[in-house]
């Protein structure tokens, strides 16, 4: 059962801008409003990378260095829907983002995630 899809990746230029979408599935049961949700990238060859997270008990909104001033997480809960607005792509992020839900997140590399989607590909290339 797939309880949380992500979309909305696409093939972009430098400097371009993408909006993600990491949508849950309500048929299941399944609502992110409750849930501390988290985004991750993971280019070739590797490591998994967390780039931003958001606070189910306080809302509050924490991204890693790389991507503050330009990367945006948010939620509508009445589309079961967690974004990430992200602006001012640069090549060396190219990468698969994956949306995570879990217990909690109070910083990046701060959480506990135990559902994972499958991903959406951002490529950044002219």
């Amino acid at each position: 059962q797939v309880r949380i899809m992500e979309s909305g990746g696409d093939l972009v230029q430098p400097g371009g801008s993408l909006r993600l979408f990491c949508t849950a599935s309500a048929a299941l049961g399944f609502t992110l409003e409750y849930y501390a949700v988290a985004w991750f990238r993971q280019a070739p060859g590797m490591e998994r990378e967390e780039v931003s997270c958001l606070s189910s008990i306080d809302g509050n909104k924490n991204y890693a260095d790389p991507v503050k001033g330009r990367f945006t997480i948010s939620r509508d809960n009445s589309k079961n829907t967690v974004y990430l607005q992200v602006k001012s792509l640069k090549r060396e992020e190219t990468a698969l983002y994956v949306c995570a839900t879990g217990r909690w997140c109070d910083g990046v590399g701060h959480g506990d995630y135990d559902c994972w989607g499958q991903g959406t590909q951002v490529t950044v290339s002219s």
